[in-house]
């Protein structure tokens, strides 16, 4: 008996040492894989803030247009490509509060309002027990687009047409009052009805009533 036991003994440190090794090499897979969920994370986060900026920094342009029906046809089209300003810096910031960094930010190029955003995280890998795994970065992109909720339907010439009795009085010397009148109406998802009027900015909605910011397939 105590030779078969002095036998089992290297046996069980051995399958010891086995199971030991196995559960690191877990650990490490482990450790990987919350490393590229936390940079997926981030990479998330930053485009949909460089978006959500770009989709803010179109509001006061929209203001300034009210009596332009061409530009309101254009940013409720499907080709419009964002307002003035890149908004990547945004991108940035919430990258570092994500414990993110070496971030690559861009506007799309493919005819889509939107950002892709590239990084790293800022800590690597702490074990080695996988060969060159020790201090290795995870890195992930993503892409946030802006699209419309709304489209825009422009007045019909006869609505411009001022009424009769705001014309000038042939008996009088005063001018009346010019007449302003609405481009057109823009129809939003949800039953949202805005008709423009550059008089009553108060009506005009919310900029994330009018265009919604979403994470991109690609």
């Amino acid at each position: 008996m105590k030779c078969d036991s002095g036998q089992a003994a290297p046996l069980y440190a051995a399958a010891v040492a086995g199971l030991l090794f196995v559960a690191l090499i877990f650990f490490t897979f482990g450790e990987a894989d919350i490393r590229r969920n936390g940079a997926q994370g981030a990479a998330d986060a930053a485009a949909l803030a460089a978006a959500k900026e770009s989709r803010s920094l179109l509001e006061p342009e929209l203001e300034a247009h009210l009596t332009d029906p061409d530009y309101f046809e254009s940013v409720f089209g499907t080709s419009f490509l964002g307002g003035p300003g890149n908004a990547c810096g945004k991108a940035s910031e919430f990258a570092a509060l994500n414990d993110a960094a070496d971030v690559r930010c861009r506007p799309l190029s493919d005819g889509r309002w939107g950002y892709e955003v590239s990084l790293r995280s800022s800590k690597g890998m702490s074990t080695d027990l996988v060969p060159g795994t020790k201090g290795k970065k995870a890195s992930a992109e993503a892409v946030a687009v802006v699209e419309p909720r709304c489209t825009f339907a422009p007045a019909a010439e006869d609505d411009t047409v001022p009424d009769p009795e705001t014309e000038p009085d042939p008996d009088t010397d005063a001018d009346p009052d010019p007449v302003i009148v609405s481009i057109g109406k823009v129809s939003c998802d949800g039953g949202l009805n805005w008709v423009v009027d550059p008089e009553e900015l108060e009506l005009m909605p919310d900029i994330a009533d009018l265009f919604t910011v979403r994470l991109a397939e690609d």
